[in-house]
C-alpha cells in the first residue's frame, strides 16, 4: 500500500513540474509575441533625393569667387571650363599623374579627383597666381632658365607641388624635393633638372652655368 502511495505520490510531483514548466514558456512567448505585436514598426525613412548643384564661395588665387556648381563636377574641369584658369592641365583625370595639382588650404592636390562642391569655403591656388605684377616667380624663373621641362605640360602640377613643399619648409633636402614630387609624372625627360631647378630657387645650389648659356640645348 506504501509502496503504491510513493509510485502515485511521484508521478504527481513530475507531472506538476512539467506542467508548470510548460505554462511558463507558452506565457513567455505570448508575452513576447503580445508585446512585438504591440510595438508597430517605425515607417521607412523617405529617400533624400540627390543634391543637384548648389552655389559655392571660395577663394581663387587671393580673389573671394562665388559660382555656382554641378554636384558633378571636379574642380580642375571647374577651374579650367567656369573660371577660364586652363593653365591647370588634365592629364590622366585618375588623380595619377599630377598634371593638374593645385593647392588647395595648402596641401597639393590632384584637382580631379576633387568635386567643385567640395571645395566650399576653400582656398585654392593654381598656377596663374604665382606670377606678380607680370613677374614671374623665383620658382618659375629656375624652372624656366635651368630648363626644367621640355613640352611643359606637366609644369603646371610640378610647380604648384613644390610650391606647397617650399611653403612648408623654404630650403628641403634633395630628397624630401623627390619626395613631395613622386605623385608628379613627366614624359618628356627625367627628373632631374626639376629636382635642381627647385634646389637652385631656395638657394642651395649654384646656377647650372652650362645648362642657363645655352651650351646645352
Amino acid at each position: 500500500m506504501s509502496e503504491e502511495k510513493k509510485e502515485v505520490k511521484g508521478v504527481s510531483r513530475r507531472t506538476f513540474i512539467s506542467g508548470t514548466v510548460a505554462g511558463l514558456v507558452v506565457g513567455a512567448a505570448a508575452a513576447y509575441g503580445a508585446t512585438q505585436l504591440a510595438v508597430p514598426k517605425p515607417p521607412p525613412a523617405p529617400a533624400k533625393e540627390p543634391i543637384k548643384g548648389k552655389y559655392i564661395s571660395l577663394t581663387v588665387n587671393g580673389k573671394p569667387t562665388t559660382l555656382w556648381v554641378d554636384a558633378r563636377w571636379t574642380l580642375a574641369n571647374t577651374l579650367r571650363n567656369q573660371l577660364g584658369l586652363r593653365g591647370t592641365t588634365k592629364g590622366c583625370d585618375y588623380g595619377e599623374c599630377g598634371c593638374c595639382n593645385v593647392i588647395v588650404d595648402g596641401r597639393a592636390v590632384p584637382s580631379c579627383m576633387v568635386l567643385a562642391i567640395d571645395a566650399d569655403g576653400k582656398t585654392v591656388e593654381t598656377i596663374e597666381g604665382l606670377a606678380k605684377g607680370g613677374k614671374l616667380s623665383p620658382l618659375q624663373e629656375a624652372m624656366v632658365k635651368h630648363r626644367a621641362f621640355q613640352c611643359g605640360f606637366c609644369a603646371p602640377g610640378f610647380i604648384m607641388t613644390a610650391k606647397a613643399l617650399l611653403d612648408k619648409k623654404p630650403r628641403p633636402t634633395e630628397d624630401e624635393i623627390r619626395e613631395a614630387l613622386s605623385g608628379n609624372i613627366c614624359r618628356c625627360t627625367g627628373y632631374h633638372r626639376i629636382v635642381e631647378s627647385i634646389l637652385i630657387a631656395t638657394g642651395q645650389k649654384p646656377p647650372l652655368e652650362r645648362i642657363s648659356s645655352g651650351a646645352i640645348p
